[in-house]
C-alpha cells in the first residue's frame, strides 16, 4: 500500500441534477481489489492536475472541510461536456451514482434530506409532446413547475448575442474587402486603358468587352472564392488545436461545414464580379479617343 496523500480543491458533481458540491480528495493506491467500494467517474481534467488513475481510492466529502468523508473507488474517466459559458474555468468534476451521492450530500440532522429532491430530470420519447407534458402535469400536481428544457429562450439567448455579434464582423469586413476589391480593379483596368482602346478601334462592341471582363472576374472570383475555403479548411485542424491545448477543452472553435461554404462562395463570386465589371465601365464609357491616348 503507497503511503497516502490529501488533496484539497473545489469541483463540480456532474449528476443528472447539476448539484455542486465541493469535493476533498484522498488518494491511495492499493492492489487489493477485493474491496467493494463504490465507484466514482472523474474528469479528464481533475484526473490530470492530480495525477491520479483509474483504479485508485479517493475520499470525496461534501463539507470543504473534509469532514464526514466516504471512500470511493475511480472507475473511469470522462471528457466534460464542452460549454462556451464555462471556458476559462477549470473542469475538475465527479460523476456519482445518485444514491451515493445523496448518501455523501445528506446531513445528519436532515433525515428527510435523502428522500427528497429538488429537481427532476424527465425524458420524452417523442421530445415534441413537451409542452403538452408540461402543462398536463402542471395541472395535475399544484405548485409544481415543469418547463421543457429543449429551445430555452434564455440558454440560447447569449448563442444569439454571439452570433448577431459575429454577423455584424462580418458584414464591416465584407464591406471593407469589396472596397479594396473595387480599388484593385480600378488600377487594374487603368493598366489596360490602351487594351480596351485597340479592342474598341478593331471593332469590338462595348457590350462584347464586358462580358468579357465579366467572365475575367467571375474566373478570379471563383479561384479565390476556392482559394480562401482552401486555406479555411487547411487551417480549421490547427486552429482548433491550438485553442483546445490552450483552454484544455474539446470544444471545437472552428467549423467550415457545407452551409459555411457555400454561403462564402455565394457572397464572394457576384462581388468579384461587380466589382470588376464597376471598374471596367469607368473606362469603357469614356471616349475612344481618350482610351488609346498616351
Amino acid at each position: 500500500m503507497f503511503p497516502s496523500r490529501v488533496l484539497r480543491l473545489g469541483a463540480a458533481w456532474a449528476v443528472s441534477a447539476a448539484a455542486v458540491v465541493g469535493l476533498i480528495a484522498a488518494a491511495e493506491r492499493t492492489n487489493d481489489s477485493s474491496d467493494e467500494l463504490p465507484t466514482v467517474l472523474l474528469s479528464r481534467q481533475l484526473l490530470e492536475s492530480e495525477t491520479l488513475r483509474v483504479g485508485d481510492e479517493v475520499q470525496l466529502s461534501a463539507d470543504p472541510s473534509g469532514r464526514a468523508a466516504q471512500s470511493f473507488r475511480i472507475a473511469g474517466v470522462y471528457e466534460p461536456m464542452p460549454d462556451p459559458m464555462r471556458l476559462t474555468s477549470q473542469r475538475l468534476e465527479a460523476r456519482l451514482h445518485l444514491p451515493d451521492l445523496l448518501a455523501l450530500t445528506s446531513g445528519p440532522d436532515d433525515p428527510s434530506a435523502a428522500e427528497s429532491v429538488t429537481a427532476i430530470n424527465v425524458s420524452l420519447r417523442d421530445p415534441s409532446d413537451a409542452d403538452a407534458f408540461a402543462r398536463d402535469l402542471s395541472a395535475k400536481v399544484p405548485g409544481l413547475l415543469v418547463r421543457p428544457i429543449a429551445g430555452r429562450s434564455d440558454r440560447a439567448a447569449p448563442f444569439l448575442v454571439l452570433e448577431r455579434f459575429h454577423l455584424a464582423i462580418a458584414v464591416v469586413t465584407m464591406i471593407g474587402s469589396a472596397i479594396f476589391l473595387l480599388a484593385l480593379m480600378v488600377m487594374l483596368a487603368e493598366e489596360r486603358r490602351e487594351t480596351f482602346g485597340i479592342l474598341r478601334l478593331i471593332g469590338i462592341s462595348t457590350r462584347r468587352v464586358l462580358l468579357q471582363v465579366m467572365a475575367e472576374g467571375l474566373l478570379i472570383a471563383v479561384v479565390g472564392a476556392m482559394a480562401g475555403l482552401a486555406f479555411a479548411w487547411a487551417t480549421e485542424g490547427l486552429f482548433n488545436r491550438f485553442f483546445q491545448a490552450w483552454y484544455d477543452t474539446s470544444l471545437v472553435f472552428l467549423r467550415v461545414t457545407p452551409a459555411v461554404a457555400g454561403r462564402a462562395v455565394l457572397l464572394a463570386v457576384p462581388l468579384g464580379v461587380l466589382a470588376s465589371l464597376a471598374a471596367s465601365w469607368t473606362l469603357l464609357r469614356r471616349n475612344l479617343i481618350t482610351l488609346v491616348r498616351r
